[in-house]
């Protein structure tokens, strides 16, 4: 089980109990950053009386640690939560039969995303660019479910200028400070990863507006929406895990689904309409893992 450092607890959780309540024996291996809250929610599970036997922490780089425990013959199943490359590097290499390996391994793997939001003409635009705000810019953008592209059509301007307000309001801070919207990002690497996509969005596209950020000790990174996105742009095609957003224009609601599907992710989607035709339009062509209407497409509850 490799959970991911942007939800040590949840997905951590979620997992090794799936796993375990289906009779299974559980190596738990999180994610570099993140190992102290794996090895104290193993430590509650053996407190809570199970085996101790039954489910063990191995933190570690994924690079040796987590390659060697899927080549494992001993390992049948690997679930997975973190970033497209990773995951399909991990589904090849369990198509190798390893020397006293009894089962043919199998894979659960949740990745990246690229995910749009689109806003109709007809939308409630206090709900839409409010909810746009809270699925691309909460959590620093370090949600596999959180908006990166935003796809406008006939309320562009009205979008554009709230949505513009809406970030400069922002308070980019410490965690634990009650005022603050946008916390750090994971590390120093993130940050520079995250300021090269600015930078070419800079040059490939216009910035709309940029919040400011404390300029102290922390890894921190203003919230940012470009415009006028060229639909082949890395900064519109590629995971960037971090408070950036694009808004691309389309010129009818057809469009705006192409827009919105034309990505190599699928995980989640949004619609903000009170249209009847185009959220059906929506429900049977907008092809993502989870689709959600006239909501933020981050922060769901299974089963509401």
């Amino acid at each position: 089980m490799i959970s991911p450092w942007n939800f040590p607890l949840a997905i951590l959780a979620g997992m090794t109990v799936a796993a375990l309540v289906t009779g299974n024996t559980v190596v738990v291996k999180p994610a570099a950053p993140s190992p102290i809250v794996a090895h104290q929610f193993v430590a509650l599970l053996r407190e809570a009386g199970v085996p101790a036997d039954a489910v063990h922490c191995l933190p570690g780089p994924g690079a040796t640690v987590g390659q060697a425990l899927v080549d494992h013959p001993a390992v049948a199943t690997i679930a997975f939560t973190g970033s497209n490359a990773v995951g399909l590097g991990i589904t090849a290499r369990v198509a190798a039969v390893h020397p006293g390996q009894r089962a043919i391994k199998r894979v659960i793997a949740e990745l990246g995303g690229k995910n749009a939001i689109i806003i109709d003409e007809d939308a409630d635009l206090d709900l839409a660019v409010v909810d746009s705000v809270v699925s691309a810019f909460g959590y620093a953008g370090q949600k596999c479910s959180a908006c990166s592209r935003l796809v406008v059509g006939g309320a562009y301007a009205p979008v554009l200028q709230r949505l513009r307000d809406a970030v400069e309001s922002l308070v980019v801070g410490a965690p634990h400070e009650p005022q603050t919207f946008v916390p750090p990002v994971i590390s120093a690497a993130a940050r520079a990863r995250i300021a090269g996509y600015a930078q070419e969005g800079e040059r490939v596209a216009r910035l709309l507006v940029r919040g400011s950020a404390p300029s102290g000790a922390g890894h921190y990174v203003a919230p940012q929406v470009f415009t006028d996105v060229p639909l082949s742009a890395p900064l519109a095609r590629e995971e960037i895990f971090g408070p950036v957003l694009s808004m691309l224009q389309a010129p009818s609601f057809d469009a705006a689904l192409a827009i919105a599907g034309d990505s190599s992710f699928g995980l989640t989607g949004g619609l903000f309409s009170r249209h009847p035709a185009h959220i059906a339009q929506a429900r049977r062509a907008f092809l993502v893992g989870n689709l959600y209407i006239n909501r933020r497409v981050t922060g769901a509850v299974v089963g509401r």
